[in-house]
């Protein structure tokens, strides 16, 4: 049975201090591309179907780099809008919003989960029959992927703050046993 291959772009410098990246459109560190080449070879012996990215250089470039060329950019695979969160971390957010807890309370002047689902939903409405020709490869992002794969599950979108954040450069494995929609593998580097 075939498997969509979930990959969380390298580490941008917003990453590595754990700040929201939504929309900003940042380049991958030395790290971050260091770690994409190194999923090429754990990439190499599969057959894709398709390839797809979030239209962010950083997901596009790991792409690249892993040696997914030709990764079609999806729009619906763009991280969540953070809105005025955006570049924030959890902790200045917080200053800002005493109690704020990301998938229950969301964000200000952004998307809301339900959105960000809906994008989810269309987009795995489009992939899921591509499964039936091979593997499909996801280059995007932590918090759109944990959504990305409570969906696949069939779960509410905020189920997803159960899914351990996806780490950058990492591989995560959704596919199929005996007929149902399972995680086969998350974070794996």
């Amino acid at each position: 049975m075939s498997e969509l291959i979930l990959i969380r772009h390298g580490e941008t410098a917003w990453s590595r201090t754990g700040q929201h990246a939504g929309r900003t459109d940042l380049p991958m560190t030395e790290a971050g591309q260091d770690a994409a080449r190194a999923l090429a070879p754990r990439l190499a012996g599969r057959r894709f179907a398709a390839v797809y990215s979030s239209p962010l250089r950083r997901a596009v470039q790991t792409a690249e780099l892993a040696g997914l060329s030709g990764a079609e950019p999806d729009a619906d695979l763009i991280e969540w809008d953070y809105g005025r969160f955006e570049g924030l971390t959890a902790e200045q957010i917080l200053e800002l919003k005493p109690g704020w807890e990301l998938w229950r309370d969301g964000v200000d002047g952004g998307e809301d989960l339900k959105q960000v689902a809906e994008r989810v939903d269309a987009f795995l409405g489009r992939v899921r029959p591509l499964l039936d020709g091979g593997d499909v490869a996801v280059v995007a992002h932590g918090h759109l992927s944990r959504i990305l794969a409570a969906r696949w599950l069939g779960l509410d979108a905020q189920a997803a703050r159960q899914f351990g954040h996806p780490h950058p450069g990492t591989v995560n494995t959704l596919g199929y046993e005996h007929g149902l929609p399972v995680v086969l593998g998350w974070n794996v580097p």
